[in-house]
């Protein structure tokens, strides 16, 4: 019987087409083989493989295996089937019994190399894979290059891939999908989609390139624009563990946590004992609450995770929540050493620091952040914690002031550690590092030389246009110089190769300072519609519905807040106030933000929000007396000024209440300058 079968890249076309041959003189068939039948599961398996569908043609391969387990060819094919599945150790082991059934080894060479990358050896990977078969070169090419981007030479890796596509004229889809993973890798976002959509052009079912895609949208667009990659993926092999996994991650993201957990079972059917499925798993559990589950899910994975972010935050936040507070602190100080840009960890650092005692250590973990004009109160506060058990009072009350304050300044972008002299000579010895040239511009920056990191950001930009970076820190400094037209335009070109949560605030903070609130409102819509679980994007929707008067979205926005974040935010509960306040809901509205006031009595907001609820209730002298509370304590917050403003118009207090709006009017950025200067002129001169 004769089999037509497609090419299936360069390595497994000439297994194929030596079949026939090995079968004849390789081997010698078992008493219970079963050569015809195997052939026939055999060519299945090709087609299937072809078709993108690897889960199934692995299948297809085991039965060939086992109806002739003699066959060096099937074993082999077999072995290909694992390296597309991401499996090395199986890949492995297939290609010891196909040598060991005479297969021709010196053809294996390149798929030797891949089970050695996937398993980590990266150095035997190359060393295969320079012995590769000149029929198998360009396979064998492309796994140096995936080995080399391993061990971290990016542009190496680069030039290899474009060798590779030179020669096949731009036409082999899998280059093109390892060049995507290159550049992803690189932060050259822009190459990376052009790399994906070059792939998908020349195969619609090339599964790696679609789940590539799918990650590269869920940055540049959203969770829930990504999904659809993934679902084209799955339908293309429904059983492929790294397209379940990224589908499950994105859905679980995404709040979809019926189908995250569907999806993570189905992962681990497909790969028994799945580290990444698991840990999905234990992230559900600890959302839910459920520490114990969480906590065994994560053990589970014998520590086939370690060391990878995802898991010390998690891990670290279960042995926090245990009191295990110097596990913890262990655990987030190898992320800080991984990612010391992480802000949420420096937050949980130096929380547990504190809980164990050592003031003095989250102190200088998070220093770098309290310090800046833009930090959270969260942040103040626990600065403030630590200062005061360091008796360093002067400090503590500076802070914890600011902790009561409700207005921010402006968000910065995270500085740098490295003196300027230091990153200047870094740069001046490699112009063409990016990392280099961040940390150069980030330096600048910082020291207030907005020019200088104007010319470097933007000679940045235009070296690597396709990296999200460049067009922020472009951004970031038309920011800091006022220019914030300029910078909205910036940060929507870093947009649109990463539409983050990061990214986002930045667009809606320029928009509203170039005076469109209307445009700023529209991005932060568009970010919500698919980050539909993002508690900033939530709580920044559910404050500017309070400023425009939506009583009744901005009442379903926060208290859908409150249902995942507790009664125990006095900010939240004081908005929820507010909302109720302004929907005429009296009862409601001194119900939360008295709540807030307990939680919170220092906090300016929950005081003028408690406050505004008792004169909204016609209780206005006592809310005067809480709205000069809290004007006390933030006496230039507008906001503050005009609530207070319209209580002593109320009590008919002229003078008083002209000079409150007269400094609301004061603050340029003000909301509410049409409702104050009408009440202005009702009182008269």
């Amino acid at each position: 019987m004769i089999f037509k079968l497609k090419s299936v890249g360069l390595a497994l076309a000439g297994l194929a087409l030596g079949a026939v041959g090995l079968v004849a003189v390789a081997r010698q068939s078992t008493a219970h083989a079963d050569p015809a039948t195997a052939r026939q599961s055999l060519a299945l398996s090709l087609t299937l493989f072809n078709q993108g569908n690897a889960t199934a043609a692995r299948s297809h391969a085991l039965k060939a295996v086992s109806q002739d387990p003699s066959w060096g060819l099937a074993h082999a094919v077999l072995a290909r089937t694992y390296l597309a599945l991401g499996e090395g150790q199986a890949a492995e082991g297939e290609l010891r019994r196909a040598r060991d059934s005479g297969f021709d080894m010196g053809r294996a060479h390149q798929l030797s190399a891949e089970a050695w990358l996937l398993q980590g050896d990266t150095k035997r990977a190359l060393a295969e894979a320079e012995k590769t078969d000149p029929r198998y070169r360009l396979y064998g090419l492309r796994i140096a290059a995936r080995a080399l981007a391993a061990q971290g030479k990016l542009p190496q890796a680069q030039r290899v891939l474009a060798k590779v596509l030179r020669a096949t004229n731009g036409n082999d889809g899998l280059a093109w999908t390892d060049l995507g993973r290159v550049r992803q890798q690189s932060s050259d976002i822009g190459g990376a989609i052009t790399a994906a959509d070059r792939a998908l052009a020349i195969d619609r079912g090339n599964v790696d390139a679609l789940v590539l895609r799918g990650e590269l949208v869920r940055s540049q667009f959203g969770l829930i624009a990504a999904l659809p990659w993934f679902e084209t993926a799955l339908k293309v092999d429904p059983w492929r563990h790294d397209a379940l996994i990224q589908y499950a991650a994105t859905l679980g993201d995404a709040g979809r946590y019926s189908a995250m957990l569907e999806m993570t079972r189905r992962a681990l059917a497909a790969r028994p004992g799945s580290p990444q499925a698991l840990y999905l798993q234990a992230v559900m559990a600890a959302r839910a609450d459920n520490d114990d589950l969480a906590r065994s899910l994560l053990q589970r994975t014998n520590g086939a995770l370690a060391g990878q972010p995802g898991a010390l935050l998690l891990g670290g936040l279960l042995d926090y929540r245990a009191g295990a507070y110097q596990q913890a602190i262990d655990q987030w100080r190898w992320l800080l050493s991984v990612q010391p840009m992480n802000l949420e960890a420096r937050r949980l650092l130096g929380a547990a620091l504190l809980k164990s005692g050592d003031s003095r250590g989250a102190l200088d973990i998070v220093r770098a952040i309290a310090v800046r004009g833009d930090a959270d109160s969260y942040v103040l506060g626990l600065a403030g914690q630590a200062f005061e058990q360091s008796n360093e009072r002067d400090w503590a009350a500076r802070l914890l002031d600011r902790a009561a304050i409700p207005a921010r300044d402006d968000a910065k972008p995270f500085g740098s550690d490295t003196p300027i002299a230091d990153a200047a000579g870094a740069l001046d010895r490699r112009p063409d590092d990016p990392i280099a040239a961040v940390t150069y511009i980030r330096g600048l920056i910082d020291d207030g030389q907005a020019a200088s990191a104007l010319a470097e950001a933007q000679r940045l930009a235009r070296l690597f246009p396709g990296a999200p970076q460049g067009h922020l820190l472009v951004g970031d400094t038309l920011m800091m110089m006022k220019r914030f037209d300029a910078a909205a335009s910036a940060y929507a070109r870093a947009a649109n190769l990463r539409f983050d949560e990061a990214t986002m605030l930045r667009s809606v903070e320029a928009l509203d300072r170039a005076g469109d609130r209307e445009k700023a409102a529209t991005v932060l819509a568009l970010f919500l519609s698919q980050n539909p679980q993002n508690i900033v994007a939530r709580r920044l929707t559910g404050h500017w519905q309070i400023a425009s008067g939506e009583w009744d979205a901005a009442i379903t926005t926060l208290e859908g807040l409150r249902a995942q974040l507790g009664n125990r935010d006095a900010a939240l509960l004081a908005e929820l106030g507010l909302a109720y306040a302004g929907a005429d809901d009296v009862d409601s509205a001194r119900l939360y933000a008295a709540a807030g006031y307990r939680l919170a009595p220092l906090n300016p907001a929950t005081t003028d929000a408690f406050g505004w609820a008792l004169f909204q209730a016609g209780e206005d002298k006592a809310a005067l007396e809480l709205m000069r509370k809290a004007v006390s304590i933030a006496p230039r917050h507008a906001g503050l000024r005009w609530h207070i403003a319209q209580v002593e118009a109320e009590l008919g207090d002229k003078l008083a209440a002209r000079a409150d709006i007269a400094r609301a009017l004061a603050d340029p950025r003000f909301p509410n300058r049409a409702e104050a200067r009408a009440l202005l002129a009702t009182l008269g001169a």
